[in-house]
């Protein structure tokens, strides 16, 4: 009720759903919030819409998904927007049912929407539970670096305010009923990542102290080993791709955080 009456009143152009639970070790801890957020919630976004539909009010909705849907991507291989489905957790299982569901409502009731599948995001104000910001919050307390098992985990890396312009992109140019990944092409083993971060620190003579060395810790249940996105499609029918690289991107991250270390 609450989202039909914002949406009666501002009848907005378009809904950016960004809204999740997104962190996979707290989805194996307690699956329970993340269906309640990401599949109960993307539920009462598109029963919302779909009531506004029959008030004349056609709103887009750009739905934020996750490369982890399409599960682990075997090496040399990328995934792209016809990939089957494979979750390996109860986070990446949540959003693969959210998609589902926003899928069956463009067909069913012609709802306006697109789903966009992202790769892992990274920047200033990210909550302190992910990788990178947990990183840097240790070298800041002088504290050990965790990784999982050998650190050998690939993950694909975006900048969040390229991933901001691409999805602003496909609400301009994005076909409804659509699927478009997200990707920056920039994939890096986790253990890399963080000798990475511990680069780009000592550039701004930021202190590392002396247990801020990386400790490799037991992996975690159901482990993704790779995730790769094919990002072609969005860089031919929208005319996106990533303009931040890896090492500027953590520059201004990095930065960002030394100067706001009140928000850990």
């Amino acid at each position: 009720k609450k989202i039909i009456s914002i949406l009666l009143k501002h009848k907005p152009k378009a809904i950016f759903n960004l809204a999740a639970e997104t962190h996979v070790d707290r989805s194996i801890d307690g699956p329970k919030n993340f269906l309640k957020s990401n599949i109960l919630g993307v539920f009462n976004i598109l029963e919302a819409l779909r009531y506004i539909k029959k008030k004349n009010i056609n709103t887009k909705l750009i739905h934020v998904s996750t490369d982890e849907v399409y599960g682990d991507i075997k090496k040399n291989k990328r995934s792209n927007e016809n990939f089957p489905y494979i979750p390996s957790s109860p986070y990446s299982a949540s959003k693969a049912s959210a998609d589902h569901l926003v899928q069956s409502y463009i067909r069913t009731y012609k709802l306006e929407a697109i789903i966009s599948k992202c790769c892992n995001n990274y920047g200033p104000f990210q909550f302190p539970e992910k990788l990178i910001p947990k990183i840097i919050f240790n070298i800041f307390n002088n504290k050990n670096l965790p990784v999982y098992a050998k650190g050998l985990n690939i993950r694909e890396w975006i900048f969040v305010l390229d991933h901001c312009d691409a999805l602003y992109k496909l609400y301009l140019k994005g076909k409804s009923g659509e699927s478009y990944n997200v990707g920056s092409n920039i994939n890096l083993k986790n253990i890399d990542l963080i000798k990475e971060i511990l680069k780009v620190c000592k550039k701004q003579n930021i202190s590392i102290g002396k247990k801020s060395k990386i400790s490799f810790i037991k992996d975690r249940p159901g482990h993704d080993f790779r995730y790769a996105l094919d990002s072609s499609k969005i860089k031919r029918k929208i005319k996106w791709k990533r303009a931040t690289n890896i090492n500027k991107g953590l520059n201004q991250t990095i930065k960002w955080y030394y100067e706001n270390q009140k928000f850990f």
